[in-house]
């Protein structure tokens, strides 16, 4: 059986899609512009999805025990198989604080992203791994940890010229027919050599996409998490069922 894939989907989305996916995850709750405590929460969900929190307004005036509770209450109410706390804004004591009171207070799975993972014994969400690196690398620094892995469509180009390399993201990319295989990265490559410079594109076709998803199982991970919006340039017509 493979990894959950769970599909991060916003509120429109989810009305207008014509069928949902098996693990559809709720983007997302916010930290309230007025109140003390959270917005956007979710009304209805199916059964067993993933509730997300996010930093996108980060917690200022909010109070970190209402924030929790309303949280946890929405996923009791609502039959969440999980919770996710996606806060991407490093070093904020009150985010942290937020972190604690859902981690006493949930009777679910709690994931925490990595920049809030340290020093605590629940599953860690790891951001997604560009092609150039390899997934056993990221995976070994977080030992007798339960992790979860986000997924993307990202690409990697490595310029290549006599002063050194330089590492450039790239957004959306997909490897052509012509790209080489690397199984250990389950990634494809592609070349361009000029006068001045070597070019490496680095990317995952969807074939390698479920090769990382495979691996990820060898290696522990329990959950994965992309983007509904991202589905057809990570995995084209279909998605792993998980």
């Amino acid at each position: 059986m493979e990894i959950p894939l769970f599909l991060a989907m916003t509120a429109g989305e989810m009305l207008c899609a014509e069928e949902l996916p098996p693990h559809p995850a709720w983007m997302a709750c916010h930290f309230s512009p007025y109140g003390t405590g959270l917005s956007n929460l979710p009304q209805a969900l199916p059964e067993g999805a993933m509730l997300i929190l996010n930093d996108r307004f980060p917690p200022d005036w909010h109070d970190p025990e209402q924030s929790a509770q309303m949280l946890v209450q929405a996923a009791q109410e609502l039959k969440c198989s999980c919770i996710l706390l996606d806060f991407q804004r490093q070093g904020h004591d009150k985010t942290a604080s937020v972190v604690e009171a859902v981690l006493k207070k949930a009777d679910c799975p709690v994931g925490v992203s990595s920049c809030y993972g340290d020093d605590r014994s629940c599953p860690v969400l790891l951001p997604p791994v560009p092609p150039h690196l390899a997934l056993e690398e990221v995976v070994s620094t977080w030992k007798n940890r339960e992790l979860w892995l986000e997924v993307s469509p990202e690409g990697t180009q490595i310029t290549v010229t006599p002063q050194g390399s330089r590492y450039t993201a790239l957004a959306h990319y997909r490897p052509g027919e012509n790209a080489h295989p690397e199984e250990r990265l389950c990634c494809h490559y592609e070349i361009q050599v000029s006068d001045e410079q070597i070019d490496f594109f680095l990317g995952r076709t969807p074939e390698d996409q479920a090769a990382l998803l495979a691996q990820a199982k060898e290696l522990g991970v329990r959950k994965a998490v992309g983007l509904w919006q991202e589905r057809e340039a990570m995995f084209g017509v279909e998605c792993p069922s998980g």
